[in-house]
């Protein structure tokens, strides 16, 4: 069973300097029919304009995800982390027992666009912790690159809790396949582009919850890109 989640249902919050579209209930968008999925929660699509972004603020027992996808972001945080995350790289940020952070874009001419993306841990109150991986592109291009597991394996980030991240970048007419283990379920969220899923078409901000499927065979029709989460 697939559902498509169309982008233009997504909710939208414009706050001036900040454009966000949210596939999940996310702060003053509630949607009851749209919470999350297994134990992927939320996923923002933000666009911050330039030398603004979300001052310091806190979060705990939350495995957070960014994933930039034009511009630069600026990451600090209580651990006394900073770093500059930028397109290709992916950013792991386990809030555990507390963690505040702020996210700012340094560009004064351009604005980011990324992903934000939070998933539930399988262990409350862990210490918190950061890590970052730059991918190269290379290893995206007709593939699904693995960028963020439980056991961290294959130069991925460490995520606590059973789920896989991939990212794909698939030329027209590419098809790949991707196996499904028994009782295990799956998103795919399409960055740019357009792709069929076991014959449903997605594109460019469209979601898809897939459930008692096999396997996905995963259509390119046109240059895409889009993340898959196997989840448990």
């Amino acid at each position: 069973m697939i559902t498509r989640r169309a982008s233009e249902d997504r909710g939208h919050g414009r706050h001036g300097w900040l454009d966000s579209r949210h596939t999940f209930s996310f702060a003053r968008y509630y949607d009851p029919h749209h919470t999350g999925f297994r134990d992927l929660l939320v996923i923002n699509e933000d666009r911050v304009q330039p030398s603004r972004g979300f001052g310091a603020h806190s979060h705990d027992n939350m495995e957070i995800l960014s994933y930039v996808l034009e511009g630069a972001l600026e990451h600090r945080d209580s651990l006394g982390t900073g770093s500059i995350i930028r397109p290709g790289d992916v950013q792991r940020m386990t809030a555990g027992t507390g963690v505040t952070h702020s996210e700012f874009n340094p560009s004064t001419t351009e604005p980011v666009h990324f992903l934000q993306i939070w998933i539930t841990p399988d262990t409350e109150n862990l210490a918190p912790s950061y890590e970052q991986r730059t991918l190269p592109p290379a290893e995206l291009s007709g593939s699904l690159r693995r960028v963020a597991s439980k056991d961290g394996r294959d130069g991925a980030v460490t995520i606590h809790q059973d789920v896989e991240v991939f990212a794909s970048r698939l030329d027209a007419g590419t098809i790949i396949v991707h196996k499904l283990a028994a009782g295990r379920h799956a998103w795919v969220q399409i960055v740019e582009g357009q792709l069929d899923v076991n014959g449903l078409h997605l594109s460019s901000g469209d979601g898809a919850a897939i459930s008692d499927e096999s396997e996905l065979r995963l259509d390119a029709k046109t240059g895409t890109h889009f993340l898959l989460f196997d989840l448990a």
